[in-house]
């Protein structure tokens, strides 16, 4: 066991950094979401990590001591074979991949089938029990396409959690959406709900809670930009990448980046992510 190695194995058991590496597949979106932490959306430049390197960086979360795996984006299925490349980096490490659901379609559909009993798990976005101000948020048509994708997936044999992301937090508004995604297949214990964080998209339209280094639970995150604190840290706003969370730029060897984030949490007080309930 390398000194790194054993130092992330500690922190993990300690609870001061996450046990998963995170990559951004890519920030191209189908979807210009309000709050979106990148300015995702159809038009921006395709910067992405290639399918090889990211299977590379799997294998070497595992030699270092990572547990899982976590992809997020831009929207990872916009990424050609995607469905191969979560099986095979789920043969290494459990995956969970989010995506906004919108693009599960019929012949997508069918080479999800690869994925079927697989240690893969879908987060899915529904931010709103009521179509029209989920797609307010996220886009025409969003609300329908996820709740007609979610059960589709779900008979596939694909583990799916759905992902809530509010501005305020409505009791009643909530309640409902439990209610709809159990009706959906899905369990309470499968719904994550978070808040707004003020960065890229969402701090243009000054949305959102401000939400510091110290207040981001350090879950090493691989971009095609470099290596950053936390999926919640390579964010763009108005076309320019936020370096304020950046660890390295060179993200191989992994064990680079991971000494960098764990040589700052040494010595890092404790902020508020769980009092945000941003982990």
């Amino acid at each position: 066991m390398t000194a790194v190695t054993e130092a992330l194995s500690s922190a993990m058991a300690e609870g001061t950094v996450g046990s998963r590496l995170w990559m951004y597949s890519n920030y191209h979106c189908n979807l210009v979401c309000t709050y979106c932490l990148t300015e995702s959306g159809p038009k921006v430049a395709r910067r992405k990590l290639d399918p090889a390197t990211m299977l590379d960086l799997a294998r070497e979360a595992k030699e270092v001591g990572f547990t899982g795996l976590g992809i997020t984006g831009g929207e990872p299925f916009l990424v050609p074979d995607m469905p191969q490349l979560l099986l095979e980096m789920s043969q290494v490490l459990p995956v969970l991949a989010l995506t906004n659901g919108t693009l599960f379609q019929r012949a997508l559909l069918e080479r999800m089938e690869v994925l079927r009993e697989a240690d893969v798990t879908l987060q899915i976005s529904l931010d709103h029990p009521e179509p029209e101000a989920n797609d307010v948020m996220r886009g025409p048509g969003n609300f329908r396409k996820v709740v007609e994708a979610v059960p589709e997936l779900l008979k596939r044999g694909i583990q799916v959690r759905i992902a809530t992301t509010l501005e305020a937090e409505d009791a009643d508004d909530l309640q409902r959406l439990c209610a709809l995604h159990r009706g959906l297949g899905v369990s309470d214990d499968d719904h994550v709900v978070r808040p707004i964080i003020k960065r890229g998209r969402a701090e243009t339209g000054e949305m959102g809670v401000v939400a510091r280094y110290l207040d981001l639970e350090p879950e090493l995150t691989v971009t095609a930009d470099g290596a950053f604190w936390s999926p919640f840290a390579p964010t763009v706003r108005k076309g320019v990448l936020d370096t304020d969370l950046l660890l390295t730029r060179t993200v191989r060897p992994l064990q680079r980046p991971l000494d960098a984030m764990l040589t700052v949490v040494g010595g890092r007080p404790e902020g508020a992510d769980s009092t945000l309930n941003i982990r």
